[in-house]
C-alpha cells in the first residue's frame, strides 16, 4: 500500500474542479487544501496547537532551512519533524530548490546537483537529489518533494529546455534514493511557458509513476492569463487518480482558479507574512489594519468569521495593535488570515460536493476586489 494515496469525491462536470481525500500515514484530509506555511518547523506566530484549531491538518516545512539549521541529523535524532515541532498531523516537505534557486549569485548549478552560499553565515553548502532525499528521510515528512530546478519568468526556450530535461534526470535520482515506506514521493513538473515542454515533463514524470504531482514553475511574476494558461494545459495531462499540487500559492482568487482547473493542493507564504505587514485577508479583499477608518470600528475583522480574533477583537483594537507594533496584533491577523483559507477551501469543496462550484465561482468574483483598501 502505498503512503500516500487520493480519493475522487465529486468531480464538477463544468470546470473540473474536484474534492477529495488525501491519506497520509498522519492522517488524512479532504482537499482543495491550503497548507500553513512552517518553514524553519513552526507557522510564522502560530503554534501547532492554534495551527489545529483553525482547521489545518497539514503543514508544510522548508528542506532547505532545516538543513542549514538546526540541521536534519539533529531532527532525525529528536524523532522526526513531526515530535521535533509537536505536530501529530501531515507534514509536506519542499526539496530546498526553489530556496537554492532564488539565492542568485549565490549558487552554482551542475548535473550532480547545485553548491551555494548559504545565507545564514557565508559557508559552502551541497544539494543534490541524494542529499535533499536523506534530509526528507530524516525529517520524516509524510509527502517529500523531488529537487527541481524553478525556472524563473522570463527564461528562452533553449534554458528551459535544458532545465527541464534535467530536473527530470533529478526526479529519477530521487526515486532510486527515496527508500521509506512510511513516505511518498511527488514529482515536480516544470518546463516554464512552453506547453510542449510542459507536455514533456508531464510525460517524463507520469512514467515514473509517482503518487502524487506538483505543478511548479507558476505564479513567479508572469502575467495570470498566462499562468492560467499555462494551468490549464498542464493539469488535463496529469493523472486523475493521483494529488495535484500547486506550488506557491496562497490569495483567494488565485485559489479559486487554481480548483477551477482540478488543482488540490496549495502552500504559501503570503497570509502570515502580509499579516505581519497589517494585512487582513477577506472574503470582500484585504482590509490593510493601519488605515485611520478603523479606529473607531467595533466590528470583527469579519462578521462571520469564527476565528479566534474574530470571536474576541475589534479592528481598533487590531488597528492599536499593529501601530504600536505590538506582536499579539501579528498574531491575530496570522491567525484569521489562515482561518479564513481553510474556511476558503472548505466552502469550494462543499459547493463541487453541492453541484454549485459555478455559482459559487461567479458569486465570489462578484464581491472579492484584490488589493481593497
Amino acid at each position: 500500500m502505498p503512503a500516500i494515496t487520493y480519493e475522487l469525491i465529486k468531480e464538477d462536470p463544468q470546470t473540473g474542479a474536484r474534492a477529495g481525500i488525501i491519506h497520509t500515514p498522519h492522517g488524512s484530509f479532504p482537499t482543495p487544501i491550503f497548507m500553513p506555511v512552517g518553514t524553519q518547523g513552526s507557522v510564522k506566530g502560530v503554534s501547532p496547537e492554534e495551527v489545529k484549531e483553525i482547521g489545518g491538518n497539514i503543514i508544510l516545512g522548508n528542506t532547505y532551512h532545516l538543513f542549514l539549521r538546526p540541521g536534519s541529523e539533529l531532527i532525525r535524532e529528536m524523532g522526526g519533524l513531526h515530535k521535533f515541532m509537536n505536530w501529530d498531523g501531515a507534514i509536506l516537505t519542499d526539496s530546498g530548490g526553489f530556496q537554492v534557486f532564488s539565492l542568485g549569485e549565490l549558487r552554482k548549478i551542475t548535473e550532480e546537483g547545485v553548491t551555494f552560499r548559504s545565507h545564514i553565515d557565508g559557508s559552502k553548502k551541497f544539494l543534490s537529489p541524494e542529499v535533499s532525499m536523506k534530509v526528507q528521510m530524516d525529517l520524516g515528512s509524510d509527502i517529500v518533494m523531488a529537487f527541481d530546478e524553478c525556472i524563473p519568468y522570463p527564461a528562452d526556450y533553449e534554458y528551459t529546455r535544458k532545465s527541464t530535461e534535467r530536473t527530470t534526470r533529478w526526479a529519477k535520482r530521487c526515486k532510486e534514493v527515496m527508500t521509506s515506506p512510511n513516505q511518498g514521493l511527488f514529482g515536480i513538473v516544470q518546463g516554464g511557458m512552453y506547453k510542449d515542454l510542459r507536455t514533456k515533463s508531464v510525460e517524463d514524470l507520469v512514467a515514473l509513476d509517482f503518487p502524487g504531482y506538483a505543478v511548479g514553475g507558476l505564479s513567479v511574476g508572469e502575467p495570470k492569463e498566462l499562468m492560467v494558461e499555462i494551468l490549464d494545459h498542464t493539469v488535463k495531462l496529469l493523472p486523475a487518480n493521483k494529488p495535484r499540487y500547486l506550488m506557491g500559492v496562497g490569495t483567494a482568487d488565485y485559489l479559486l482558479e487554481a480548483v477551477t482547473h482540478g488543482i488540490d493542493m496549495f502552500d504559501c507564504v503570503f497570509p502570515t507574512r502580509v499579516a505581519r505587514n497589517g494585512t487582513a485577508m477577506t472574503w470582500e479583499g484585504r482590509l490593510v489594519m493601519k488605515n485611520a477608518e478603523f479606529t473607531h470600528d467595533t466590528r470583527p475583522i469579519e462578521e462571520w468569521c469564527d476565528c479566534y480574533a474574530c470571536r474576541n477583537y475589534t479592528r481598533a483594537y487590531i488597528r492599536h495593535l499593529v501601530r504600536a507594533n505590538e506582536i499579539f496584533g501579528l498574531r491575530l491577523l496570522s491567525i484569521h488570515n489562515l482561518r479564513f483559507l481553510q474556511r476558503f477551501t472548505a466552502e469550494m469543496r462543499k459547493a463541487i460536493i453541492e453541484e454549485r462550484f459555478a455559482q459559487f465561482r461567479s458569486d465570489f468574483l462578484a464581491q472579492y476586489h484584490y488589493g481593497k483598501k
